[in-house]
C-alpha cells in the first residue's frame, strides 16, 4: 500500500521548489527583457512557464493522494543584476533540483509509491534540459565575453 502520507509531503516540497523557480526566472526574464537580452529573456520566460507546468503536476498528484496542497514559494526572489549570476544561480537551481528529485524518486519507491518516482523521474529529465541550457549560456559568457551579450544586444 502507498505510504501518502511521505509522499505527499515530498510533493509538496517539491511545488515549493518550483514556486522558487517560477518567480526567480520570471524576476530574471523581466530584467533581461528590460536590458535588450531578448535571447536570454525568452530562455527564462519559457523556463518559468515550464515550471509552471512543473507545478501543476505535482499539484495533481498531491490531490490524487488526497494530500494537502501547499501552494508557496519558500525562498524570495534573490535581486540579481549581473547576467552571468543570473545564470549561474539558475544552474546552480537546477542541480539541487535535480539531486533532490533523485533522491525523492527513490523514497517514494521505497514507500511502495511507484508514481510519484515515475512523476519524479520525468521531471528530473526536464529539469536537466534546464540545467544544460544554463551551462551552455555559461560557457558562452566564458568564451565569447561581453560581445556574447552584445551581439543580444544588437539583435533587439
Amino acid at each position: 500500500m502507498i505510504q501518502r502520507e511521505k509522499s505527499i509531503e515530498l510533493l509538496n516540497m517539491a511545488v515549493a521548489e518550483e514556486m522558487n523557480a517560477v518567480n526567480q526566472y520570471m524576476y530574471f526574464h523581466i530584467l533581461l527583457e528590460d536590458m535588450g537580452y531578448d535571447y536570454l529573456a525568452a530562455y527564462f520566460k519559457r523556463a518559468s512557464i515550464q515550471e509552471m507546468i512543473h507545478v501543476e503536476k505535482f499539484a495533481e498528484r498531491i490531490l490524487y493522494l488526497k494530500g494537502d496542497l501547499d501552494l508557496k514559494a519558500t525562498k524570495r526572489v534573490e535581486k540579481i543584476k549581473d547576467v552571468k549570476g543570473m545564470l549561474e544561480m539558475a544552474n546552480q537551481m537546477e542541480l539541487t533540483t535535480i539531486e533532490n528529485y533523485n533522491a525523492w524518486a527513490n523514497i517514494c519507491a521505497a514507500e511502495s509509491d511507484l508514481a510519484s518516482k515515475k512523476l519524479f523521474e520525468s521531471i528530473i529529465l526536464e529539469e536537466e534540459d534546464h540545467q544544460d541550457q544554463f551551462d551552455t549560456e555559461i560557457d558562452n559568457m566564458n568564451n565569447f565575453g561581453d560581445n556574447y551579450l552584445a551581439l543580444q544586444s544588437i539583435a533587439h
